[in-house]
């Protein structure tokens, strides 16, 4: 057999890295091409190692780092450069938000091509670390080869995150930065246990294993809840798992668990099964309360959400007689903080259950002006649907990642409120769509958010008000 000929990467020297990039890589230019480079800082010099050829683009990875970056920090987390998260932990904060901030503007000016009366310093996050509210966990039979100790057998199996980029590899991850303990205590409790009870752990590329996934949600109100995936329903099997986990974290306060026999680890559409406790959260958004279940959809940096929700209301100076859309409601969070500044809201969402948790929590709240409708945007929100409900006042509209659907823009366009409020989570589709607006809107204010520090994701929001004559 002819052996595959080995790679040969190319290698340039003192390269000088100029800025932020997509996916939380860094850019360089080397011959006339682009080039991204994975754990790289603003400012550094560095040679740099190309691992992937594109026609028009490069990918690298630093060999060596020549000049370190003023604004370059040393990674608190030792899963760093690993671990897929957190990518800019190199980065000092307030560098990080600057990063952020021009990216989000330059979204609105290069790809929109938009003019924006005012924009605003960016909303930067009060806690660094500890501030997710849910995280999710894959189970493996053999860890990332960089990570365990081949003297210990033990140390193959492992629980963490995927490896960036390998559906197959994960790494075992000992302490996570991101959510306050016993998250951490949980999860190095369920593979000791597990291990100890001669369990087997998932192995995807034989689709066999038993313990698959963990998820660990938490509120500021100090609930706890614990979803274990098993690959079949072996009742003993789970018992004494459950048995150890809640003598040692009785602060928990539900113990759920799915079955889950597919190839993938989606779990989704699969029906969580309480084992003990209330089989929910409480979270309190200033005086509201949401009870958020083991499948619902809900922000996961509740502090930041909270400011970003204030924002959201002072910027739609609601005077008590307005009806408001929120479009892409979700669990209808964002519609129940303005509900008690307007007449009606009314939450739109394609997703069912979302839906019902909005009932549910605008019930709890005592919200008697809300109204919750599930279907596709593109095809609930029609003129029909408008004439029936009433023209809006204003719009809030807080999309998934691609943006509205064209036939939605064209419906609000059709509808005119006054004032529409566009938040985003990413900004490059948000200026497409904004683009589409800007003959009949004016764009008065911008200002981006981070709800990921560590991360290059960004919240941003717009204020647009109608044109006269529109």
């Amino acid at each position: 057999m002819k052996r595959k000929k080995k790679h040969i990467f190319k290698v340039f020297e003192n390269i000088t890295i100029e800025r932020a990039g997509g996916e939380g890589k860094a850019i360089a230019h080397i011959e006339g091409k682009v080039v991204f480079v994975a754990g790289a800082a603003p400012g550094d010099v560095a040679h740099i190692k190309i691992t992937q050829e594109k026609r028009r683009f490069f990918e690298g990875v630093i060999q060596e780092l020549i000049v370190a970056s003023p604004i370059r920090q040393t990674p608190f987390c030792s899963h760093f450069g690993v671990c897929g998260g957190c990518k800019w932990q190199h980065i000092q904060y307030s560098e990080q938000l600057k990063l952020k901030n021009e990216w989000a503007k330059d979204c609105l000016q290069r790809i929109g091509k938009l003019e924006v009366k005012e924009y605003l310093p960016p909303l930067g996050a009060t806690e660094l670390t500890e501030y997710r509210n849910k995280l999710d966990f894959t189970a493996t039979a053999k860890a990332w080869e960089d990570n365990f100790d081949k003297e210990n057998p033990q140390a193959v199996k492992g629980i963490g995150f995927h490896v960036p980029g390998r559906w197959d590899k994960i790494l075992d991850v000992q302490h996570c930065h991101l959510m306050a303990e016993p998250s951490n205590k949980i999860r190095n409790r369920v593979k000791e246990i597990v291990i100890a009870l001669g369990y087997s752990f998932w192995n995807p590329v034989e689709n066999i294993g038993f313990m698959r996934n963990i998820m660990v949600r938490n509120s500021t109100l100090g609930d706890f809840l614990v979803i274990l995936s098993f690959f079949e329903e072996d009742q003993e099997k789970i018992n004494s798992i459950f048995s150890e986990l809640t003598k040692d974290f009785p602060e928990v306060n539900s113990w759920m668990y799915v079955i889950n026999n597919k190839v993938n680890d989606s779990w989704s559409d699969l029906n969580p099964i309480l084992y003990q406790g209330k089989g929910y959260l409480e979270e309190k958004m200033e005086d509201l309360v949401f009870k958020i279940r083991p499948l619902s959809f809900f922000q996961t940096n509740i502090v930041q959400a909270t400011r970003l929700y204030q924002l959201v209301r002072d910027w739609a100076n609601l005077q008590g007689n307005e009806l408001v859309y929120d479009l892409y409601t979700g669990t209808g969070s964002i519609a129940q903080f303005v509900a008690k500044k307007a007449a009606k809201v009314i939450g739109i969402e394609y997703v069912q259950s979302a839906i019902d948790d909005a009932k549910e929590n605008a019930l709890y709240n005592n919200l008697e002006n809300t109204e919750f409708f599930a279907g596709d945007m593109k095809d609930l929100l029609t003129s029909a649907f408008i004439a029936k409900h009433g023209t809006p006042d204003l719009i809030i509209t807080d999309p998934p990642r691609e943006g509205m659907h064209k036939d939605v823009v064209e419906r609000i366009l059709e509808a005119a409120p006054p004032r529409i409020i566009y938040v985003s989570c990413n900004p490059a589709t948000q200026a497409r769509d904004l683009q589409l607006m800007a003959e009949a809107y004016t764009i008065e204010k911008s200002c981006a958010a981070d709800l990921f520090p560590h991360t290059h994701h960004v919240e941003n929001i717009t204020l647009l008000t109608l044109k006269e004559g529109k």
